[in-house]
């Protein structure tokens, strides 16, 4: 299947052809482990994450790259402020960070190196830089030299002096340029420091993704992706150094996620507007999460609320009733039934219900080989679900003997859904097990709700009875209505 990507470097969409055939070498930026991490960090990983799972799906052999910075400024500011150490602090952090990637099940990051395993590589690299003329040490910093290279500013198109003017540029009398950016910083007294030719120091933050990828990756890899705001300064320079270092043309393609926002600014620390992953997911479940950041096409920026929240679990609300009825009529449990890992011979059409599967699974896939529009496939599966719920109707398959044929078309269709869900990260497994098992006074206090809404229902007490499913939606307990019985689960 032809794969088409956007990349930023040439501002166009170009056909997917990679460094080694039949393989993927991929890095993405990671985050800044001084604070728990927020909505915004986990969109990265979830989109790449995604396009492994499709990328491995055609058959390609990919490798994904996270890196975890963990020595910075940031870093420094914070451990001093709660009386930790750097280490303790990063350590703390990281653990958050996993813990969170595991839940949103993003499990397909093969390397998290951290830039303090990787000092050595640095400093390589560094003198390297300097042996060529592109760096120069001044007062024990180490500083890359931009107007060494001819093409700076070629990933954001704009040239240096335009580059200068529209971002914060660290001050510094140890500079040749102002546009020059730090490889190596002096140590100043309670610092984290390593020995180096310049003297005890550190790394600056650009020199350590392009050490780190460069080890694990090679000099020239597929894809280099991370979130907009990291094309300037921290992505220029990374792609600066690296090809003023090796030569070689650094990263092929250039994939730019879009950014969380609440209202109309972007989720971040400084702007004091994050969301917790940990405090969130008290409310919402991972799924429900990582189907919101794979709504919308990953290059567009992902707005974030509370009732947005709600109106996707209401969504995912009518695959698991499906999940359930699916059981019903076939005593299997669709969480168990095989996920192919990749892609086989196509889908076979005809007149039945494989007719409408089909040319539906071909077109989920051709909105992922058009430049990964996850948004756009998922509205695929939304179409599939009322043909599937329409054939089992009309095909009788709850009722007693269906014809073994129905049936089995029935399941094949659902091992169809499985598949491309499966790509998406979702539906892997059941959200929670039933509560009534291991908590019958909630059970106990859920039943005594569902009674007083069937009452206020037979009372036309409409409202009554919405406010009551209101609020256990909000509570993360979903009714389902059924011919003679309403049930719940949680989650």
């Amino acid at each position: 299947m032809r794969v088409r990507v956007y990349n930023t470097l040439t501002r166009q969409k170009e056909d997917f052809k990679t460094v080694a055939e039949g393989r993927v070498g991929m890095y993405v930026c990671g985050p800044t482990v001084y604070k728990p991490s927020h909505v915004g960090h986990m969109v990265g990983p979830v989109i790449f994450d995604t396009i492994k799972r499709f990328l491995s799906f055609l058959g390609y052999q990919v490798t994904l790259v996270v890196n975890i910075t963990d020595v910075d400024d940031k870093l420094i500011v914070e451990s001093a402020k709660r009386g930790f150490s750097v280490t303790q602090l990063a350590e703390t952090i990281t653990a958050d960070y996993l813990t969170n990637l595991r839940l949103l099940r993003v499990d397909g990051i093969d390397h998290f190196p951290r830039a303090t395993a990787h000092i050595r590589e640095i400093i390589d690299m560094i003198q390297g830089l300097i042996a060529k003329g592109f760096a120069y040490p001044s007062g024990g910093d180490v500083y890359f030299d931009v107007t060494r290279d001819e093409d700076y500013g070629k990933l954001c198109n704009r040239d240096p002096e335009q580059l200068e003017a529209g971002a914060r540029i660290e001050v510094s009398g140890l500079k040749r340029n102002p546009g020059d950016f730090a490889l190596w910083k002096r140590a100043k007294p309670g610092e984290p420091q390593w020995e180096s030719p310049w003297g005890p120091g550190r790394p600056g933050w650009h020199i350590e993704c392009s050490a780190m990828s460069m080890k694990l990756l090679g000099p020239s890899f597929d894809i280099h992706g991370g979130g907009l705001d990291l094309q300037f300064p921290h992505h220029e320079n990374e792609l600066a150094q690296s090809e003023s270092f090796s030569q070689l043309p650094f990263a092929r393609f250039w994939l730019h996620n879009g950014l969380m926002k609440t209202g109309d600014k972007k989720m971040s620390k400084s702007e004091g507007n994050e969301i917790v992953v940990t405090e969130l997911l008290k409310k919402h479940h991972p799924e429900t999460l990582r189907y919101l950041l794979l709504s919308s096409h990953y290059r567009s920026p992902i707005e974030y609320s509370e009732d947005r929240l709600l109106e996707l679990r209401r969504s995912l609300e009518s695959f698991y009733r499906f999940f359930d009825r699916f059981k019903r009529i076939t005593g299997l449990d669709y969480y168990s039934l095989p996920v192919t890992a990749k892609q086989s011979e196509p889908v076979q059409g005809g007149e039945g219900l494989m007719g409408k599967i089909a040319p539906l699974r071909q077109s989920f896939l051709e909105f992922m080989a058009d430049d990964f529009n996850t948004g756009g496939a998922l509205g695929i599966l939304h179409e599939m679900l009322p043909i599937l719920n329409r054939f089992a109707d009309q095909a009788g398959l709850e009722s007693a003997g269906p014809a073994a044929r129905a049936r089995e078309e029935f399941h094949q269709g659902v091992l169809c859904l499985r598949e491309l869900f499966s790509l998406m990260g979702l539906f892997l497994e059941p959200i929670s097990t039933p509560a009534a098992a291991s908590d019958q006074t909630l059970d106990g206090v859920v039943r005594l709700l569902i009674d007083l809404r069937a009452d206020a229902r037979k009372n036309k007490n409409f409202a009554l009875a919405d406010q009551i499913r209101k609020r256990l939606t909000e509570l993360n307990i979903t009714l389902e209505d059924r011919q003679g019985e309403t049930t719940w689960r949680q989650g």
